[in-house]
């Protein structure tokens, strides 16, 4: 029987081939320290579990909701940019997804026809552009590196239109794999040369809340046409509730729910409910934040010192993404022998860049903080033999 190309054409998303790997080392009785997926440790906040509680204690009402998210939940979402970013977000614009996933998946198709063309910077997200590719969208790559701090520029995005039409640009701040952000100015810049040439910005904001200095600035305070990405699974701790949402400019609030209505009835009823409460969790929040920032600063000291030497500026988000040149040319090679000699998983940067990943591998710190020193603790060991 046939299998439709799309199917064919996406490639596998090797951080979870390695957590395959990692879970059956486990299930065989052997040790794992995970640093392979972006999965925050602790799970989520009390008040989110003491609300989803009692939403089952009232499970007769758990039906469906409306396609673009109860009302409760987008006016909470409208409050959380106004008290974090300064910016009112009328509630209308605010769309609850299934998880961020669900949001670029509609973005994608409300703002963009097969053929079109979007501009992405490697490394980055290998889901962008599967989802891209599956829906017959041109995903125009941008290849970065520590010279733009792995971040597109208007310079990159104007030699790319050169010969050929970009219609759009995703980004991502702070960035996966690598952690780093655009500040003002560099936004500021993207914003306008987007503008200037009419292409639609998608932003991923997944990892907002999560920086180590400066805050993330959001895409909806500088350009009302772009559409914003968000989520609850990174910074509100909660990846199994599979809830996301958008900010949207106002023409595709109705192409977006007819969408939605269509692909996915409604978002996750319980989750929603109890997602309400994830916003009266500030210090609970700050201190999953303040963990990570224990991990980064002893990582940036111990990874160095094991032979992990050139590392990219991780100002945001739970990963260091590491050139290990000096150490191979194969990533996945040699993330799999450090997995069956050390117990320590990492993700192979393939994922990330299909042209240069072999020469990299990201960490995750998103786990304990004693799971993260012993890891750095083995690879010093094992990299010294």
């Amino acid at each position: 029987m046939k299998i439709a190309d799309r199917a064919e054409a996406i490639t596998p998303f090797y951080a979870m081939e390695v957590l395959k790997a990692a879970n059956e080392r486990e299930a065989s009785g052997e040790n794992v320290l995970h640093m392979e997926v972006g999965e925050p440790a602790g799970g989520a906040p009390n008040s989110v579990t003491e609300a989803a509680i009692a939403a089952l204690a009232n499970v007769g009402k758990l039906g469906y909701t409306e396609a673009l998210g109860v009302s409760p939940l987008r006016n909470a979402i409208a409050a959380h940019y106004d008290r974090t970013y300064g910016v009112e977000v009328d509630p209308d614009r605010i769309v609850a997804t299934t998880g961020s996933s669900g949001g670029f998946l509609l973005a994608f198709l409300a703002a963009f026809d097969a053929g079109d063309r979007v501009a992405l910077a490697a490394p980055g997200y290998p889901a962008y552009r599967n989802i891209l590719a599956a829906l017959g969208i041109e995903a125009v790559i941008l290849p970065t590196g520590p010279q733009s701090r792995f971040q597109p520029t208007p310079e990159m995005l104007a030699e790319a239109a050169s010969s050929q039409r970009i219609d759009g640009l995703l980004i991502a701040s702070p960035a996966n794999p690598t952690g780093t952000m655009l500040d003002h100015d560099a936004l500021g810049a993207l914003v306008d040369h987007c503008s200037e040439q009419d292409i639609r910005i998608i932003s991923d904001e997944v990892y907002h809340g999560i920086t180590y200095g400066e805050d993330a600035e959001t895409i909806v305070k500088l350009d009302d046409r772009a559409i914003a990405v968000n989520s609850f699974s990174k910074y509100f701790s909660m990846t199994g509730w599979r809830l996301g949402w958008m900010v949207l400019p106002q023409e595709l609030i109705r192409p977006v729910e007819r969408l939605a209505q269509n692909l996915f009835i409604s978002p996750p009823t319980i989750s929603q409910q109890a997602a309400v409460a994830a916003f009266d969790a500030g210090d609970e929040l700050k201190a999953k934040v303040a963990g990570y920032a224990r991990n980064r600063e002893m990582l940036l000291r111990e990874l160095p010192l094991a032979g992990f030497d050139n590392l990219a500026p991780a100002d945001g988000a739970f990963y260091i993404f590491a050139d290990v040149r000096s150490l191979t040319n194969d990533s996945a090679v040699f993330c799999k022998k450090m997995l069956a000699e050390t117990g320590v998983a990492a993700t192979p940067g393939m994922d990330f860049d299909t042209d240069n990943g072999h020469a990299y591998i990201r960490f995750s710190f998103a786990g304990a903080y004693d799971d993260m020193l012993e890891a750095a603790s083995r690879l010093k060991t094992w990299l010294k033999k």
